[in-house]
């Protein structure tokens, strides 16, 4: 049966990796999570002066290089100066040379978002009038090439290596203790730490590069790997090694002085017996406990090295996203890791080490939990990351997650399945037993019967061979008297004579009779010496032929059968939830692709309204995270010079539409001479229109505009950018 199932084995392995493949080979086009939601001059504008600086909003804070924010002019020459600024908040700024001439100019950007993944893009402006000339710079990112890939892929390893080390663990802490003693248990949890290890120094290499050039060269440049080591996303690496280092010692505890104290067999309980810790000795308690609560605080650690650097670090409610992402990720290496560890104890564990019913039932229990865990906290994930039903269908996020949604249904399904073999494999079990005791009091019976038989058949042997030899004697005593009988008379003293002659003979024979006794012993002790050997020879072919034969009953086992292959489905299955996963973490957030599109939008509207014609013109998305909290703030300040200016405020909907919204307030700061923040009540127009007269700029600067929003009496949001005024 073993030759049959194997090559199917293969053919579902390879075709999960070539999924698993496909979906990562996909990802890394679509790795930005900071969006541009805003520029100053805006995409495609024109207008009638030469600004002396160029700004971009993004969706979150984002880290810049020296070379970060390029502007090209029809040329192709660089015509920025200095490093970008980020004076606040989230929009960032490149001052331009003096004197620029007429023409299209190209706004060039290459930045990293606050969740660890680089953000490229390119659009232009023009000055006075479109030029015939323009210069063409590719959006390509660092991340799209070799570098890109082998960054993604390293991502896939991390994952995998964490959920296969600390499920595995978990495993053998919660569900089967004498795993703790099965070889290729101790296999797959010391190859998942390796697998996180050296996925964690490739990542770590492979940074800088990854959010610069993109080239293989740059992998080993120590200068790359030295600001790597300043930025968040480095000391996170650099943090999930130190763990592993624990990791380290939490294996060879668990494998050493653990396993030691397990049983090398853990006999099967009854139904209602919970698996307590009864029968265990203190010092194990001690000992299971301990290891329970260290593995737990390095597993959560290596988890937190993944929340504080990535999606849950930024956007909404971050202090609630980074616990609540901690619990998914050890919740998704409980089940998935776990499974996996039971999926290589039912193909590999030896025959003297079965994993009993109990085992699968306890790890039954744990996956439910997992399962419940990840369903509360994935909903809450979902919430904060699409804020819309729309978002599910709209955006690139919202479909992958539809596609994991879906997996994990498939996943839960298989699982239920294997609960119900493992509910026949018990009931088999019990039959089994049954039969077992019945064939046990059978061939006792047989045995009590063979040797009772076996008595009477020796007894009557000893009575004959009695028998026969009284008999031989009584004929041998009257032969000698008829012989006596028979010789003459006088011939006493000569067969005295020979008598003693026969006599001393005899005497003199003994000795070497007695010799030859002493050689035949010898000869039987070697010889029993021998029957000993071969006798323990033969136990082991018996004991090896047995445990052939049970191992061939244990496969041929329908139940068990069944059970293998179900696990076997649900570990495939989560193969490919592992790579959607990763890849949906390497995908821009639905909420932050909505505001992008909120934000385009928004700009086309005030460019066909009339919104935008002031001096200084900002448009900003905000989301106070309540209902109908999303929209697009817009900012018109002319003719943004000190003395006296009008404000206009415009609100609209994601759709465009103005709306109303209970409260709008305005604050202008100029940090470089510490003036501000100085309020702006505008007074309501019309739907969607607040405007301000005779609002006073004291003098020229980089005035940062801060616009409080509040949609219902507990949600409201502050945002801003900065502009150039005067």
């Amino acid at each position: 049966m073993t030759q049959t199932i194997a090559p199917r084995v293969r053919t579902l392995v390879l075709l999960i990796l070539a999924v698993a493949g496909a979906l990562l080979a996909g990802a890394a086009p679509v790795s930005a999570h900071a969006a541009l939601t805003g520029s100053d001059p805006a995409q495609g504008a024109v207008v009638d002066t030469a600004p002396s600086q160029v700004s971009l909003t993004f969706s979150e804070p984002i880290a810049v290089g020296d070379d970060s924010v390029r502007v090209l002019d029809p040329k192709g020459e660089r015509v920025d100066k200095g490093d970008p600024a980020s004076p606040s908040g989230t929009t960032y700024s490149v001052r331009l040379v003096s004197g620029l001439p007429d023409g299209t100019y190209t706004v060039a950007y290459q930045v990293v978002s606050a969740d660890s993944h680089p953000v490229a893009g390119a659009f232009t402006f023009s000055i006075g009038a479109p030029s015939e000339t323009t210069v063409s710079v590719s959006a390509q990112g660092s991340d799209d090439g070799l570098v890109g890939w082998l960054y993604g892929f390293g991502r896939y390893v991390s994952y995998a290596g964490f959920v296969v080390l600390a499920g595995g663990a978990a495993f053998v802490l919660a569900c089967w203790a004498p795993g703790a003693r099965v070889r290729a248990v101790q296999r797959l949890v010391v190859s998942g730490w390796l697998a996180l290890t050296a996925a964690t120094l490739g990542l770590l290499m492979l940074r800088g590069s990854y959010t610069t050039s993109g080239k293989v060269g740059d992998v080993f440049d120590l200068e790359l790997l030295g600001d790597v080591l300043q930025t968040k996303t480095g000391a996170a690496l650099v943090s999930r090694l130190l763990l592993l280092a624990a990791a380290a010692l939490f294996i060879a505890v668990l494998f050493g002085a653990y396993a030691r104290t397990a049983d090398a067999v853990e006999p099967d309980r009854d139904a209602e017996d919970d698996g307590g810790d009864d029968d265990e000795g203190p010092d194990k308690r001690d000992l299971t406990f301990g290891l329970a609560l260290g593995g737990t605080v390095v597993a959560a650690g290596l988890a937190a090295s993944w929340a504080m650097s990535e999606h849950a670090s930024q956007g909404l409610q971050a202090g609630v996203a980074m616990p609540v992402d901690v619990v998914h990720l050890l919740a998704v290496a409980a089940w998935l890791g776990g499974l996996t560890a039971l999926l290589v104890s039912l193909y590999r564990a030896p025959v003297e080490t079965p994993v009993g019913r109990d085992a699968v039932r306890r790890f039954s229990r744990l996956a439910f939990g997992s399962v419940v865990t990840l369903a509360v906290t994935g909903v809450y994930q979902s919430w904060r990351q699409l804020g819309s039903w729309s978002a599910f269908t709209d955006t690139r996020y919202g479909q992958l997650l539809l596609v994991k949604i879906a997996l994990v249904a498939v996943m839960v399904a298989a699982a239920f399945l294997s609960r119900r073999w493992t509910q026949r494999l018990a009931d088999a079990r019990v039959s089994e037993a049954a039969e077992e005791a019945e064939r046990t009091e059978a061939t006792e019976r047989a045995e009590e019967a063979v040797r009772a038989e076996a008595t009477v058949r020796a007894e009557e042997g000893v009575r004959a061979e009695a028998t026969v030899r009284a008999e031989e004697a009584v004929r041998a005593e009257a032969t000698k008297r008829a012989e006596e009988e028979k010789q003459p008379a006088g011939t006493g003293p000569a067969e005295a004579s020979g008598a003693s002659e026969v006599s001393e003979a005899s005497m003199a024979v003994e000795p070497p009779k007695a010799s030859g006794a002493s050689d035949a012993s010898d000869a039987e002790k070697a010889e029993a010496g021998q029957d000993s050997v071969r006798a323990a020879q033969l136990a082991r072919q018996r004991a090896a032929a047995e445990a052939a034969r049970q191992k061939r009953l244990r496969d041929a086992d329908p139940n068990r059968f069944g059970l293998r292959r179900s696990v076997l489905a649900e570990a495939g299955v989560a193969v490919v939830l592992l790579a959607v996963t990763t890849v949906l973490t390497q995908t821009e957030p639905g909420r932050t692709e909505q505001d992008a599109r909120a934000a385009a939008a928004a700009s086309s509207s005030a460019s066909a309204t009339g919104q935008g014609s002031g001096a200084v013109s900002l448009t900003m998305p905000f989301d106070t995270g309540g209902k109908s909290g999303k929209g697009v703030v817009s900012i018109d300040l002319d003719p943004a010079q000190a003395g006296d200016n009008a404000l206009h405020v415009y609100v609209e909907g994601p759709d465009g539409t103005p709306v109303d919204v209970p409260e709008v307030k305005i604050a202008l700061t100029l940090a470089a001479q510490n003036i501000g923040p100085l309020p702006v009540a505008p007074d309501h127009v019309t739907t969607g229109h607040w405007s301000a007269s005779r609002v006073q700029i004291p003098m020229a600067g980089d005035w940062k505009v801060e616009v409080t929003v509040r949609t219902s009496d507990i949600d409201q949001v502050t945002v801003s950018k900065n502009a150039q005024i005067g």
